[in-house]
């Protein structure tokens, strides 16, 4: 019986933990027409000035935007549309961590 218990707490315990995690989301956005060092700062801040990103990291030798986020407050097309507003086209190039069903 006191195994039954262990285990039972252990999965209970790890389904918490997860549970607590899955609206963290990191995907890889593929931005172009940036053309000077200037540009990725703009990407940033059209990306963290989205509700529920948490952090922006946009490299101009790469042309990409590395985007952590909150799925329960915004998803891949808002982060999109929010750097075509800002005069920069992106779209997915991959999602770095697993997306929460």
């Amino acid at each position: 019986m006191k195994p039954l218990i262990t285990l039972a707490a252990l999965a209970i315990g790890l389904l918490a933990s997860s549970a607590a995690y899955a609206g963290e989301q990191t995907v890889k956005l593929a931005v172009s027409g940036m053309y000077c060092a200037a540009c990725p700062l703009t990407v940033q801040k059209s990306l963290t000035a989205v509700p529920g990103v948490t952090k922006a990291e946009v490299s101009y030798k790469d042309k990409s935007a590395t985007v952590t986020f909150d799925d329960k407050q915004t998803n891949v097309p808002a982060l999109i549309k929010a750097t075509t507003n800002a005069g920069y086209v992106s779209k997915l190039a991959e999602a770095l961590t697993p997306t929460a069903q």
